[in-house]
């Protein structure tokens, strides 16, 4: 078996055996990653690789704010509005090569990353 394919049944066995707390550090962890490599592509004037990166950060909040139950908790709203927020920032990043754009997003998304992850670990440990 090829080094990629070992890597690739390594990630889908992570995955399908993550819990739900897991897969959303999992999804943000992949966000904050493809922000930090659109700002370095389009800090090198490398268009194609930030499209790809922001393209790919685009798929990841909409799958975070398609899985959010808004009703679930009194934060719900807010973070739905957040996720709007990314998204049309991330675009307008895109369409008008805006690092500044994904500096803010990171400014985001990198607090909200952490805190997830934290309280992920306080559900795994029950504390």
């Amino acid at each position: 078996m090829s080094a990629a394919a070992l890597r690739a049944r390594y990630l889908g066995d992570k995955v399908s055996t993550a819990s739900p707390q897991q897969l959303l550090v999992m999804l943000y962890d992949r966000l904050a990653l493809d922000l930090e490599r659109a700002q370095a592509a389009l800090g090198a004037a490398d268009r194609e690789e930030a499209n790809t990166q922001l393209q790919h950060a685009q798929e990841i909040v909409i799958e975070l704010r398609g899985s959010l139950d808004v009703s679930a908790w009194e934060g719900g709203p807010r973070l739905a509005a957040l996720y709007t927020w990314l998204l049309t920032e991330l675009i307008a990043a895109n369409v008008k090569s805006d690092a500044r754009r994904v500096t803010d997003c990171r400014r985001i998304v990198e607090p909200l990353r952490d805190a997830w992850r934290e309280a992920a670990l306080s559900v795994a440990t029950g504390s």
